[in-house]
């Protein structure tokens, strides 16, 4: 298994009228866990791209615990329980800086080849990276 933080300053711009997240930015506090996970294996969604493999997200769940507040400091947990096939599915949990998990899900993306439009497995050269973990 593999397990990454990412600290995060939550910004005026990303709460409601009263101080809280607004709902809708989790998932993009999800997409900066995982793209700060795999910049830490030594690779990049751009890179990703650049060697014909697109990751769209097929599902997304996300299950609101508490609320987070303007200038809190979050931890994003993400995790990634196995080696990726063709799916690639991958947990979050959001911490508070009191350490209360107050937010968590799953979203699950897809390899898809570019060139062909069509699903396929993982690259290798990600795989072997994660085996290191496994």
């Amino acid at each position: 298994m593999l397990t990454h933080d990412t600290q995060l300053r939550v910004y005026y711009e990303d709460t409601d009228k009263m101080g809280v997240v607004y709902y809708g930015n989790y998932p993009r506090y999800y997409e900066i866990g995982r793209t700060e996970l795999i910049r830490s294996l030594g690779i990049s969604y751009k890179a990703m791209e650049e060697s014909g493999i697109m990751l769209p997200a097929s599902n997304l769940r996300v299950n609101y615990l508490k609320s987070a507040y303007y200038d809190d400091l979050l931890t994003i947990r993400t995790i990634i329980e196995k080696i990726p096939q063709v799916k690639f599915p991958i947990r979050t949990e959001i911490y508070n800086a009191a350490g209360e998990l107050i937010n968590e899900g799953e979203t699950v993306l897809a390899f898809f080849d570019e060139k062909t439009g069509k699903p396929c497995r993982a690259p290798k050269f990600f795989t072997d990276k994660l085996q290191e973990f496994f």
